[in-house]
């Protein structure tokens, strides 16, 4: 997984993406985790991509129990 907080991601976090394999219009992106598929990958509030973790970078800017 790379997240560079060393924080596990869960549905309601808030996160950044850092950088996308084959993607780099969705780097600086951010949005709220809706869900976290079968095969792990996270989707959300910030494009219709799927954030996949073994793959791609990103940071968790809030925990969904700071709110």
């Amino acid at each position: 997984m790379t997240e560079v907080n060393n924080l596990k991601p869960e549905v309601g976090d808030t996160i950044q993406i850092i950088h996308m394999l084959g993607e780099p219009n969705q780097e600086g992106l951010s949005g709220v985790i809706k869900s976290i598929d079968s095969m792990g990958q996270l989707h959300g509030t910030w494009s219709g991509l799927a954030v996949i973790p073994e793959e791609d970078v990103f940071r968790i800017i809030k925990k969904e129990k700071d709110i």
